[in-house]
């Protein structure tokens, strides 16, 4: 299926998740929702630590480290946002989306694996 074909067809899901801009979650729990930007905001700060390690030439080695515990972060996030995406949009368009929604849907799971697993 084209990738515009995959748009259009996808852009009226039935749990609300669109693959137009400006789509939006649904069941994003307040809490999780909460802990993300918190996770985020934590992860920002490490990233201008890193800037001025960078800046102040510190030692490779040192920078290297800090620079794997961001990326580790950021991964936790990812795993978070995916597998709240799979219980929450995923799982109401294979169980009662159009035959192709969830083929769109099924597309659009294998593409964040495929960017993800790198």
């Amino acid at each position: 299926m084209s990738e515009s074909k995959l748009e259009a067809d996808h852009t009226s899901s039935s749990c609300g998740c669109a693959l137009e801009p400006g789509r939006k979650a649904l069941g994003v729990d307040p809490e999780i929702k909460a802990a993300n930007l918190r996770r985020l905001r934590r992860i920002e700060g490490q990233v201008r630590g890193l800037q001025r390690m960078v800046d102040g030439d510190q030692y490779c080695a040192d920078i290297l480290v800090q620079l794997s515990a961001v990326q580790e972060a950021l991964r936790a996030v990812g795993r978070g946002l995916m597998k709240n995406h799979l219980e929450h949009c995923a799982a109401t368009t294979f169980r009662s989306g159009s035959a192709d929604e969830r083929e769109a849907m099924a597309e659009e799971l294998l593409q964040l694996i495929y960017k993800h697993a790198r």
